[in-house]
């Protein structure tokens, strides 16, 4: 039998107070440098739990400008891309789908970004805020679908569930931040890196071809001419939606053998490898 008094027969716990805690409730540990993938991985495994329940299937994502507000010399574009985001909205819920297809999505913030969940939130249907912390612009709005706003630390994780879910690109006038969006999409579609179609629009014609000039890199050899076709203009609410819906329609829903996760909800899209 142990002698009473060796510590060895107790209860560890009983002797050693200072112990460390479970590892997933060790916050100092969690927010280390070693706790960084699980970090990492959280971001995204919470939004795929949310995503599973909420029954999303996939996404229209919009994009553009945290300054541009109801007033002032670019609100024609908050009001049109609430609009925009309303005729989304109501066209995926027309589907009469038992999971929900298209679903507007932003990066959470003021601006474009706002206009668009409230378009979403204006016809009634579920829209997704993708946020992240920055020093000043962003902070969640309040048209986004509660279960479905999320506030993100690490950029390459939010423009994962940006690309990975949507099938359809809506691009309104924007500065740094809309750009890298863009380019980045662009560059999987350029590359074929991901294993779907996704339709683009670059909304406000006369804004984008100020701003851009792609015909230039195609003259100087930097991009090949059917890169052009990556994506398409829109100058209203209407002709926006008509260039979604008959791309959507296309790619998505007329019969047609599925694509790699096309069959799961959410419908993450897969990295084409080369064999």
């Amino acid at each position: 039998m142990a002698d009473q008094n060796d510590d060895s027969a107790k209860n560890p716990f009983e002797w050693a107070p200072s112990c460390n805690p479970v590892a997933y409730k060790n916050f100092p540990f969690l927010d280390g440098k070693t706790g960084r993938s699980i970090r990492i991985l959280s971001e995204y495994l919470q939004p795929l739990e949310h995503f599973r329940t909420a029954r999303v299937h996939d996404t229209i994502v919009f994009f553009g400008s945290a300054r541009i507000n109801e007033e002032g010399p670019m609100a024609r574009y908050y009001h049109e891309a609430r609009a925009l985001a309303k005729l989304c909205t109501e066209w995926g819920a027309s589907l009469g789908k038992s999971t929900r297809r298209f679903v507007v999505t932003t990066g959470g913030g003021p601006g474009i970004m706002e206009a668009a969940n409230r378009g979403a939130h204006d016809a009634g249907g579920k829209t997704i805020g993708l946020n992240i912390g920055l020093p000043f612009e962003q902070h969640p709005n309040p048209y986004i679908s509660t279960d479905l706003c999320f506030e993100f630390h690490y950029f390459f994780m939010r423009k994962f569930w940006f690309a990975y879910l949507a099938k359809a690109l809506v691009v309104f006038p924007g500065g740094f931040g809309t750009f890298d969006e863009l380019f980045e999409l662009l560059t999987l579609m350029q590359t074929q890196k991901l294993e779907k179609k996704m339709v683009i629009i670059l909304y406000g014609s006369e804004f984008w071809k100020e701003v851009l000039n792609l015909e230039a890199l195609v003259r100087l050899g930097m991009i090949s001419p059917e890169d052009l076709q990556l994506f398409q203009f829109a100058d209203e609410p209407e002709t926006a939606m008509k260039l979604l819906s008959d791309g959507l329609i296309k790619y998505y829903l007329q019969p047609k053998v599925a694509t790699p996760g096309e069959e799961e909800t959410p419908a993450i899209a897969k990295s084409r490898v080369e064999k």
